[in-house]
């Protein structure tokens, strides 16, 4: 959730950035993690913070995880609210910058935590989003916005300023919209959903369902395509797809059929979990994290999220494809915890959290408590959750804009990280919005 590849750039300025900040890009067909293409900017900013960075001993262990994020609620002033996902950063691309993804799984977080009023205010934020872009009203989200109360206008996007091009800049990952990032809010929305009240938050998920359907794909075995990337009025469009977006689709398009009744979505739920299905390969018992622009080819990386997530989303899946925890176990794990892949150099803390949420719900409760545990140790000082144990984690993917530079994960607090360890903490499946395996 979630990783792309890019260069800060304004508007007006070619670069190339993609997914979440806290992905390094989105590979075709993968959404890796640390999304922050700009290495020497985050590098030196990590420097400075971990300069300033009070000890250790300062965070407060004995706060649960529900009670950190229902604190990041109660601190903003009224009204629809974006979270920040990295709220210790002070200055250019992740400053204020509220990743899509982020606040949606925190959304879900609020309401296994039993803070459903919470998470409606992020909500609210993603409605108002859908309604008040500034180009475009078709239906689509961006990949982030700008943190803070929603007032009036059209949404904001994140950016900053840069004195040397003594301009406004933005980042072209986070003005585009990836499919997987679409299907996070439409889970989130369907998650906060009251059957027995208003619609409104159905039907804003059944709006983002409308766009994302736009990308079907008949190449190969079908599924989905990435979405678009880059600034309006023509971003790239991205024609790889990912095991782990088309996942997440697979399980948003089922619930919103469960909820509205509609075959259309039961139908879109099938193509994509037809997809994820057949990326399965029983050599290496693992998921392959999707397909090249192509389409068919096999893009063979081994990603943690893309093995455990259609076992916690899709239907049986988790029995079918018992042996991904194995390989996961064997090839992904350090330190008592796990890796974003196979370069385990630290523990990657929003995985861990989603591997010890699918063993407890497959009742392995011992070894989801253990691995909590290790999600406990990333604490940072104000009480949230380390992106992960080591200055930089590998993903085993390149930059696409510099290849010689490698796309890592950064130790700095992130929502994400929070959001998981609050789903691992409770129990609760944010494909299913229960504490159940589908």
């Amino acid at each position: 959730m979630r990783i792309p590849d890019s260069n800060p750039t304004s508007r007006h300025i070619r670069a190339r950035h993609r997914r979440w900040v806290y992905r390094v890009i989105v590979h075709p067909g993968e959404q890796q993690v640390a999304r922050i293409e700009t290495f020497v900017w985050i590098v030196t900013t990590f420097i400075i913070m971990m300069a300033a960075t009070p000890p250790r001993a300062l965070a407060t262990p004995e706060a649960s995880a529900c009670g950190y994020l229902a604190g990041l609620i109660d601190k903003a002033p009224p009204g629809p609210l974006f979270l920040p996902s990295y709220p210790t950063v002070e200055s250019g691309p992740l400053h204020r910058a509220a990743y899509l993804y982020d606040n949606a799984v925190a959304a879900i977080a609020l309401v296994g935590c039993g803070e459903r009023d919470k998470a409606g205010r992020i909500g609210a934020a993603i409605l108002w989003a859908i309604d008040n872009d500034r180009t475009w009203h078709d239906g689509r989200l961006r990949n982030a916005y700008a943190a803070g109360v929603v007032a009036s206008g059209s949404a904001k996007l994140p950016g900053w300023w840069d004195n040397t091009q003594n301009k406004w800049l933005e980042d072209r990952y986070q003005v585009g919209s990836d499919n997987g990032n679409v299907a996070w809010a439409m889970l989130a929305l369907l998650s906060i959903d009251d059957v027995s009240a208003s619609s409104r938050f159905r039907d804003g998920a059944a709006r983002l369902g409308t766009w994302v359907a736009q990308w079907a794909d008949t190449r190969g075995t079908g599924g989905f395509t990435g979405g678009t990337f880059g600034h309006e009025p023509t971003p790239d469009v991205r024609t790889w797809k990912s095991t782990e977006h088309n996942t997440d689709l697979a399980a948003a398009f089922g619930l919103l059929a469960a909820r509205t009744g509609d075959s259309r979505w039961r139908d879109m739920a099938t193509a994509a979990e037809h997809f994820v299905d057949t990326m399965w390969d029983p050599a290496c018992a693992c998921f392959a994290a999707g397909t090249a622009e192509d389409g068919v080819t096999r893009n063979p990386v081994l990603a943690l999220d893309a093995q455990v997530w259609p076992l916690t989303a899709l239907p049986g899946a988790a029995k079918k494809f018992a042996s991904a925890i194995t390989t996961a176990e064997q090839r992904m794990s350090v330190d008592k915890g796990f890796s974003y892949g196979e370069d385990r150099d630290g523990v990657w803390t929003e995985g861990t959290g989603q591997m010890a949420l699918l063993l407890e719900l497959l009742g392995r409760t011992e070894e989801a408590k253990s691995l909590v545990a290790v999600i406990e140790s990333q604490r940072s000082p104000d009480g949230g959750f380390y992106a992960t144990s080591v200055r930089g984690l590998p993903t085993g993917f390149m930059l696409d804009t510099d290849p010689a530079k490698p796309r890592l994960y950064f130790r700095l607090p992130h929502l994400g990280a929070a959001s998981w360890a609050a789903l691992a903490e409770r129990g609760f499946n944010p494909f299913t919005a229960t504490k159940r395996l589908p």
